[in-house]
């Protein structure tokens, strides 16, 4: 017997680990990317987490912290430090 191919268009399962990394999906996704994220992972209980943007431009460093600022599930969140990607990365911490 042989298997049925895959659906390309079912949903792709992805790991919930508190650290999510932009350079994987296309900027246009972010949109409703980190609010489906951030209220994943409020559902786990995870505390803090952190979101790579990159450096770049800053566009989209500007649209994260947009989402962020407007979402019921950040407590608080600042730029990472020396350790934690520097201004490529964002710290969040969850409600």
């Amino acid at each position: 017997m042989n298997a049925a191919p895959p659906d390309p268009s079912a949903p792709v399962p992805f790991p919930i680990t508190g650290e999510l990394d932009l350079h994987t999906f296309n900027p246009q996704d972010v949109d409703d990317l980190i609010p489906a994220y951030l209220a994943e992972c409020a559902a786990r209980q995870l505390s803090e987490i952190r979101i790579i943007h990159g450096k770049g431009t800053g566009r989209l460093r500007v649209k994260v912290h947009a989402l962020l600022r407007h979402s019921p599930f950040v407590r608080t969140y600042r730029l990472g430090d020396e350790r934690t990607g520097s201004w490529g990365a964002t710290l969040v911490a969850l409600r």
